[in-house]
């Protein structure tokens, strides 16, 4: 299980992000994390994350994987692979990466039987209730139309976290969707997350590593 607060930074598949831009957003986190002794993951494409696991001693999270055990399934993402590739974790059920309550099961399943950290992404309150009874490890609340824009979930809509965040306790929950400031992360975490889940607001930032510094000092 991943130390709380956390910061889980989202490579997608980004251009500035994938191969060797993978790597150098992972150095950049790895150089916060250490100096702000703050836990930062890295999620970046299946096909990364060797190569970012050799080169930054923090945690890296697939972006993704299947319901599948080993066998015929060609273009697939199995847990086990991603795991021996160096992944700690994955995303699962992101808004770009959709998955019914029955692909979510049997994701989550394989997903724990290779001993990765699981974070259920949820669009609303209502789906977050039904991803808690799965039991992932953390469940992130974004709502869709707000992903990638310029405003924050914790601006534009409170309430959507509050209600999460008052209604599964036992679970940690996370804020995705717009974060851009560290005002929006400060206003998250007064909503009661612990942690936020952010791509764009750091993978398309001038300077990455003092936005990272920033939401550190804000979450923190």
């Amino acid at each position: 299980m991943l130390k709380l607060p956390v910061i889980v930074v989202n490579c997608k598949a980004y251009e500035n992000c994938v191969g060797k831009g993978a790597i150098r957003m992972a150095q950049v986190c790895e150089r916060v994390a250490k100096l702000t002794k703050t836990t930062i993951v890295v999620a970046v494409e299946a096909a990364d994350i060797y190569h970012v696991r050799m080169a930054a001693g923090i945690p890296v999270f697939a972006q993704h994987v299947d319901g599948i055990t080993s066998g015929a399934h060609t273009g697939s993402i199995l847990a086990d692979a991603v795991k021996q590739a160096g992944a700690t974790g994955t995303i699962l059920n992101h808004s770009e990466k959709k998955l019914t309550i029955t692909e979510l099961k049997k994701s989550l399943a394989q997903a724990k039987k290779a001993k990765l950290t699981t974070i259920v992404c949820a669009a609303t309150p209502a789906e977050a209730k039904k991803v808690a009874a799965l039991k992932p490890d953390i469940i992130a609340i974004e709502p869709p139309e707000l992903i990638g824009g310029d405003v924050s979930v914790s601006e534009a809509k409170p309430e959507v976290v509050t209600a999460t965040t008052k209604a599964i306790k036992d679970i940690p929950v996370l804020c995705g969707a717009g974060i851009k400031t560290k005002k929006d992360v400060a206003k998250a975490v007064q909503l009661g997350v612990k942690g936020i889940l952010v791509a764009s607001g750091i993978t398309k930032a001038k300077n990455p590593e003092q936005v990272l510094k920033d939401f550190v000092a804000a979450l923190t």
